[in-house]
């Protein structure tokens, strides 16, 4: 029910889970419940999207509706709720290079291992969607510049995954040179988001060597190739940043439809089961330490 696990603890765990060999399936999650369901089920890591905490907190698109505040506080009821090392979407970093720094430290401090930083412009936009654009490259080297610097800044540790959007408006090569000058400044991990093709994949590890992350949608613009495959292409992190969520309202969709029609779900968790998922029994047990 209570995380005892340091951030900085997170941030070491994140390192070595990187240094293993092969490619790491990340679990999207979008509260402490979702991120709680990741770590009953083995995963090592997670991540959190912005679309989706945009999604399920307030309801509306991921077009920079959300606010920092609203992103940290998520950020530390799932780990708070949780052991394992998750990465969290910084978004833009939510302003200026300075911006960028509060935000890493903001992320750190609530106990994330790795935050996510893009180069996207403002109001920035889901990386599968239309009407987004990427600032200009030396604004972006200087976001980049300030996450990585503000990593070890306080007394807890954090890893920066470099983002670029800029195959949408400027081609893969751009894309490619902003994620080699981003590798040069010291990020951890890489990111080119909504590659189109596995010969784009490809050429994307033959010029940038490093750590990088694919990010697959259903129905989005990457392929949905075999992870096996996806390994044996050079990735380190295939995401699948949505795929809870999703199935979360698909099948909220489908229980309402039931009750609309006067008929029970029979295809549900169990409430005793659901009662130690979101901690009765912890819960139960700390009671009767103090009474």
């Amino acid at each position: 029910m209570f995380s005892k696990i340091k951030s900085k603890d997170k941030a070491e765990n994140l390192k070595k889970i990187l240094d293993k060999k092969g490619i790491i399936v990340m679990p999207g999650c979008f509260d402490a419940l979702s991120a709680k369901l990741i770590e009953r089920e083995g995963f090592d890591v997670g991540f959190m999207s912005g679309f989706s905490v945009s999604s399920t907190r307030l309801g509306m698109p991921d077009t920079g509706l959300i606010s920092f505040s609203e992103m940290a506080e998520q950020v530390r009821n799932i780990c708070n709720s949780t052991t394992i090392p998750i990465i969290f979407d910084g978004d833009t970093g939510y302003g200026n290079s300075v911006n960028v720094f509060r935000t890493v430290r903001g992320y750190a401090d609530a106990g994330a291992a790795g935050v996510m930083i893009e180069d996207q412009k403002w109001p920035k936009k889901c990386g599968h969607t239309k009407g987004k654009d990427v600032v200009d490259i030396d604004e972006a080297k200087s976001r980049i510049k300030a996450a990585v610097d503000a990593r070890k800044y306080g007394n807890n540790d954090i890893l920066i995954m470099a983002r670029t959007d800029a195959i949408a408006t400027h081609g893969l090569d751009e894309a490619i040179k902003r994620m080699q000058i981003f590798s040069k400044i010291g990020v951890d991990i890489l990111f080119i988001e909504a590659v189109k093709t596995k010969e784009d994949m490809k050429k994307i590890m033959k010029e940038v060597p490093g750590n990088h992350m694919v990010n697959l949608i259903e129905d989005g613009d990457t392929p949905l190739l075999e992870i096996n495959e996806l390994e044996e292409i050079g990735y380190k992190i295939a995401v699948m940043p949505l795929t809870l969520m999703s199935a979360s309202v698909k099948t909220m969709q489908e229980c309402l439809k039931n009750m609309k029609n006067k008929s029970y779900n029979t295809n549900v968790t169990k409430f005793s089961e659901l009662r130690d998922i979101v901690g009765f029994n912890e819960y139960y047990d700390i009671e009767d330490k103090y009474k």
